[in-house]
């Protein structure tokens, strides 16, 4: 029998590197629904060649343009996520959770009781509401996969051992700043800032791997996921991004998880069923692994990551702060309305403020108290502008 699968946010690289894997073995795996924002053509094309039987495309001038072009009359075409209920019947056997950014909380939140499995990518769904899903994934008996490769290393190094755990090392590979003066942060170009070294990723993310946020919010996942304290766990910086975690048990262990600097392979891993096996691993590079040249963070050069000295020890609604502000911060920043160090220098004054310290107190009870909170730092911050 066929697996069926949905991913949310299919043609974002995360979903477009699944589907480049299902289509090795689509005689054995049903498309049962791919949801989009606005990339209508991507859309098109992954549902002719993958034969899908149901879209979600949240963005209205895109969704009326899908259904202009689409000539699949069998093909059922929904315009938000609120029509999940119609959508499923039973349960799917996986879902890539690929949204970009809070408005995938939603929609991540709401698909765990349709699916046997869930693989979610979207870090601020777990990072701003990982006691809510957590919850969700218990009360429906829905199995959980981190998708971030640091997570993925860790998740699969541990394998049920969650109590043995004595130290984690989440690797850095310091981005496209690691080589750079600090003083000459300013005199960079926006393209130079996302130009990372190892990775192609995105605009947004760019820009996190260079101030290292990106880090930051990883010890924040890390923590969730792995019941971890903040104090157990470290950021190393490894240029090579060859190894991706290390494990260090309390009976002495070390488990270091390398693979390639490839999405392709956390995500296989999550995804495989039966004897499907990824192609074209290249062979293992003892050149690296007999350089490994670990190094200490810069925490002068990257102040962010002394934001991790500020989070509560318990969930709570200050990860959605930290979150928002980021985003909006990083948002003027690739709009040239700020400077590269006014980004370092706004973002950690804002998440200092006072009036923000309540939020670390309160945990999460409803998605609405995520999102609500959201909306509020953005206007704040965008009120300036």
């Amino acid at each position: 029998m066929k697996k069926k699968i949905a991913i949310l946010g299919s043609t974002g690289s995360i979903g477009k590197s699944l589907l480049k894997i299902i289509s090795s073995d689509k005689r054995n795996i049903e498309i049962f629904l791919l949801t989009a924002n606005k990339n209508y053509n991507e859309l098109l094309n992954q549902t002719k060649q993958f034969k899908v039987k149901n879209v979600i495309i949240n963005n209205e001038n895109s969704y009326n343009k899908f259904k202009k072009y689409n000539k699949n009359k069998k093909l059922k075409i929904y315009r938000n996520f609120d029509s999940f209920k119609k959508i499923f019947t039973t349960k799917v056997d996986y879902t890539m959770s690929s949204i970009i950014g809070i408005n995938g909380l939603k929609p991540t939140m709401d698909i765990i009781k349709f699916t046997k499995k869930i693989a979610i990518a979207n870090k601020e769904a777990i990072i701003c509401a990982w006691n809510l899903i957590y919850a969700e994934i218990k009360k429906y008996n829905t199995e959980f996969v981190p998708v971030d490769s640091e997570h993925f290393s860790i998740w699969y190094g541990i394998k049920n051992q969650h109590s043995n755990i004595d130290q984690i090392f989440i690797t850095a590979s310091g981005g496209p700043l690691l080589k750079i003066s600090q003083k000459k942060f300013n005199k960079l170009s926006i393209k130079q800032i996302i130009k990372h070294p190892n990775w192609s990723m995105g605009k947004k993310i760019s820009v996190d791997s260079s101030t290292m946020m990106n880090k930051v919010f990883e010890v924040i996942e890390a923590k969730k996921l792995f019941n971890v304290n903040y104090k157990n766990i470290s950021i190393i910086v490894h240029p090579k991004s060859y190894i991706h975690a290390i494990i260090k048990f309390n009976d002495g262990i070390i488990k270091l998880i390398a693979h390639e600097t490839t999405m392709e392979i956390p995500i296989f891993n999550t995804f495989k069923f039966g004897r499907m096996n990824i192609k074209n691993t290249k062979k293992i590079n003892f050149k690296i692994l007999n350089n490994l040249n670990f190094k200490k963070i810069d925490n002068k050069k990257f102040p962010l990551v002394n934001l991790i000295k500020k989070l509560p020890l318990k969930d709570s609604l200050f990860e959605t702060v930290l979150v928002s502000a980021n985003d909006e911060y990083v948002n003027q920043y690739l709009k040239s309305k700020i400077s590269y160090t006014e980004l370092l220098t706004k973002l950690r004054n804002f998440v200092s403020k006072k009036e923000f310290y309540k939020y670390k107190l309160i945990e999460p009870n409803k998605i609405t108290d995520i999102l609500t909170l959201n909306k509020y730092v953005r206007s704040k911050i965008n009120s300036k502008f």
